[in-house]
C-alpha cells in the first residue's frame, strides 16, 4: 500500500504533482505584474511630462508678455 501511493514529498515537494502547472501560473502572474508595473511607470512619466509642458508654456507666455510690456513702454 505504501509503495502504490505517492509520498507526501512526491506530492508537495519540488517537482511533485502540479509542479509544472504552478510554474506556468507563476510565470503568468509575473508577466501580469511586470505589465502592470510598466503601465504604472508610463502613467507617471506621462503625468510628469504634461506638468513640465504646462510649466514651459506658462513661463514662455509670461516671458513674452514681459517683453511686450517693456517694448511698449519704450515707445
Amino acid at each position: 500500500m505504501g509503495s502504490e501511493a505517492p509520498t507526501w514529498a512526491d506530492q508537495w515537494g519540488a517537482g511533485g504533482f502540479g509542479a509544472m502547472e504552478d510554474d506556468a501560473m507563476r510565470s503568468q502572474n509575473d508577466k501580469a505584474k511586470n505589465k502592470k508595473d510598466k503601465s504604472g511607470f508610463a502613467s507617471k512619466a506621462k503625468t510628469a511630462a504634461l506638468v513640465c509642458v504646462q510649466k514651459i508654456r506658462t513661463g514662455t507666455s509670461s516671458s513674452v508678455k514681459w517683453i511686450k510690456h517693456k517694448c511698449q513702454r519704450a515707445r
